[in-house]
């Protein structure tokens, strides 16, 4: 009976252990953005010959930030209905490719800019907004991480920059690619865009 008893507290205190690492949003993506930014200032990798190694290096971290599923549910919303299991997945893995294609160019040109946090936001249930400014002198530009609580941690599933969402921008696009074609030839499209 006591091995018993103490077995029910260890799993409810494991379980208690998971909810606490699962309310922290704002110090996961402040983790997140930590370990970008030392990618970013690494004096070994600001060599262009380096340039491919510190992409891994980013890769790597983005894949432990964003949740490519839900982004690319959030993306295609009723749409996503549509695609059968394994479009869903070409989908997530394009739309993975794409981001990367239009943003890592961006990121790689970082600066030594700031970054301050400000407060989460609940937006609903598990899900949270994080906000965000980068500095650069004069200029602050507001950057806001939607995320969810998901397998016990926190996710990116939306990344709002100057009040443009991600997933609102691409989901218009996506939206009336599909309103005339096919999701097969939605997916065609984007497999010509990333290669």
């Amino acid at each position: 009976m006591t091995k018993l008893l103490i077995g029910i507290y260890l799993l409810v205190f494991s379980l208690h252990a998971v909810q606490l690492y699962a309310d922290v949003p704002l110090d996961t993506i402040k983790s997140r953005i930590h370990q970008v930014l030392v990618v970013l200032r690494d004096p070994a990798l600001q060599r262009e010959s380096a340039r491919e190694a510190k992409k891994q290096k980013l890769r790597a971290i983005f894949n432990t930030t964003f949740d490519y599923m839900e982004l690319s549910k959030s993306t295609l919303s009723r749409n996503w209905e549509k695609l059968k299991p394994d479009q869903r997945e070409e989908f997530k893995d394009l739309y993975k490719a794409l981001l990367e294609k239009v943003y890592m160019d961006t990121i790689l040109a970082y600066k030594d800019q700031e970054v301050v946090f400000g407060r989460e936001r609940a937006l609903g249930q598990n899900r949270v907004e994080v906000e965000s400014k980068l500095i650069s002198g004069p200029n602050e530009i507001p950057i806001h991480y939607r995320m969810i609580s998901k397998d016990g941690g926190w996710w990116v599933y939306d990344v709002v920059i100057e009040n443009i969402s991600l997933v609102t921008n691409y989901r218009s696009q996506f939206n009336r690619l599909l309103a005339k074609e096919s999701p097969e030839s939605m997916l065609e499209a984007l497999r010509k865009k990333v290669s």
